[in-house]
């Protein structure tokens, strides 16, 4: 990821990105009045970004147009990330950012924009590296050092979960997820624990170990603390997030192409859990979080679980099973079991569950339900918004818990052929007593073509909304 300094006055001669208030500000850019004229003729384009070339030296700027605040914010992070093609075409390694204008969020937004839109998954290209965009210098009065440096953990930590969801199952089981968990919580000052398959069975986590029946790794549980000692909520935020490393459906195999390609990224809840908590440690949020990640890969080896099954979970409840296929909520289901005994304030599951959800609003938005109060909903959705993270409110009824009667044992895995991604919903709300939240990302975690900053690829969902929600928790 692009690395961002602090820098207390442009260079001259710099390829330079600028935020500004308006033509007459253009002035202050080092350009002759032709440049100026120029520039400022492409200002107010519909994608927001005016460019000129000065005998090598790129210029490109960005002039918010007027609109609703969080709509100000997203078209500054698209127009960020156009600046970073540019950049990359040019085959540009650094850059300055300069503001001209009086809003810091707005350029703040505009470098997240740059820097999420310049991420690459490269690891296993052969030959020489292509030249990437690694260092951009901001240039304005009323940022600080310590601004910068929470930028950069930010954007970091999102690159950190973007690798992981794009990481091929060959070279990311269960249990190489949880090392580079621990990778990810040591860096960040997270207390972490891994529970193994011993402990798992010892814990009588059934659903964990059902959906594990058909790999020849082990499962893994990972326990992801922050604790401050001044954190404002007596009692903690629980974040559990989906960690199959690899779906194939186990023995209701999935159909392919397009179906099980991509099934690397069905761990991307677990990923965003991981990633919202060492984004937390890292910018001292003062609230107290645990995170919560069962693991496994879902295949129809072995003796793999099978339609028809009857499942013991963590608590106690037995599940028939309808579907291999709807393994995630079978290990998020011990999770939120596990999850208990800590009382938490606010429960959130974060998951790539059903395509029921893709399927309902595509990859522009998260599919959210549950049982926690609408000041909870109100601040989440709010969180979304700011971050362009969207929240899609669905119903949680009561009459969708008839979906899930089963005639032989206490519920099924399963609803009817309509509502999935609730009925998935209210299957987990089954094994919590906590107010609740689900968040089933299956439409924006990874996309099959870029979207502005969001990469082809594993996108990150999920970091920048929970965050964005601890820190209006903090403040709340």
């Amino acid at each position: 990821m692009i690395t961002f300094e602090k820098a207390s006055k442009p260079t001259g001669g710099a390829d330079t990105l600028a935020l500004v208030a308006g033509k007459a500000r253009l002035r202050e850019l080092e350009l002759d009045r032709a440049d100026q004229h120029y520039l400022g003729s492409q200002l107010g384009q519909e994608d927001g970004l005016a460019a000129v070339d000065v005998s090598g030296r790129l210029v490109l700027a960005h002039d918010p147009a007027k609109a609703p605040r969080p709509e100000v914010l997203e078209n500054a992070r698209r127009a960020g990330a156009l600046m970073a093609e540019r950049l990359a075409a040019a085959k540009r390694t650094e850059a300055q950012l300069v503001g001209l204008h009086d809003d810091t969020d707005l350029l703040l937004a505009l470098a997240e924009g740059i820097a999420l839109g310049a991420y690459a998954f490269g690891k296993y290209k052969t030959g020489k590296a292509p030249v990437a965009l690694k260092r951009i210098r901001i240039v304005h009065p009323d940022i600080d050092r310590r601004t910068v440096d929470r930028l950069n953990d930010l954007v970091g930590v999102v690159g950190a979960v973007r690798d992981l969801v794009n990481e091929p199952a060959s070279a990311l089981n269960a249990v190489q997820l949880a090392s580079e968990l621990r990778t990810l919580c040591r860096n960040a000052g997270v207390k972490y624990q891994m529970l193994d398959k011993a402990q798992i069975e010892a814990m009588g986590m059934g659903g964990l170990l059902a959906v594990n029946k058909g790999s020849v790794d082990p499962p893994t549980f990972s326990i992801l603390e922050h604790k401050p000692r001044k954190a404002v909520n007596a009692k903690p935020i629980v974040l559990v997030g989906k960690g199959v490393v690899y779906d194939t459906g186990g023995l209701s195999l999935k159909p392919t192409p397009n179906s099980m390609d991509h099934m690397k990224c069905d761990m991307a809840g677990g990923a965003c859990v991981a990633g919202a908590i060492a984004a937390a440690a890292l910018l001292e949020l003062p609230v107290h979080v645990v995170a919560l990640v069962p693991a496994t890969d879902n295949r129809p080896g072995g003796n793999a679980f099978a339609p028809g099954d009857v499942v013991r979970m963590h608590n106690g409840l037995t599940v028939e099973v309808m579907n291999s296929d709807a393994e995630g909520r079978m290990l998020l289901a011990d999770a939120l079991s596990y999850a208990e005994p800590y009382g938490a304030e606010t429960i959130i599951t974060v998951a790539t569950l059903t395509g029921a959800a893709a399927r309902a609003i595509g990859t522009q938005g998260i599919v959210a339900m549950g049982t926690a109060d609408d000041a909870v909903f109100d601040r989440l959705k709010a969180a979304g918004d700011q971050v362009h993270e969207r929240i899609a409110h669905f119903p949680f009824w009561k009459e969708y818990d008839r979906e899930l009667d089963s005639d032989i044992a206490d519920l099924k895995n399963l609803g009817g052929d309509s509502a999935g991604m609730i009925t998935a919903g209210k299957f987990l709300a089954r094994f919590t007593t906590r107010p609740y939240i689900h968040l089933d990302i299956a439409g924006p975690a990874f996309l099959t073509r870029r979207d502005g900053y969001r990469p082809k690829g594993g996108t990150g969902t999920g970091v920048r909304l929970l965050v964005e929600f601890l820190q209006r928790r903090a403040k709340a």
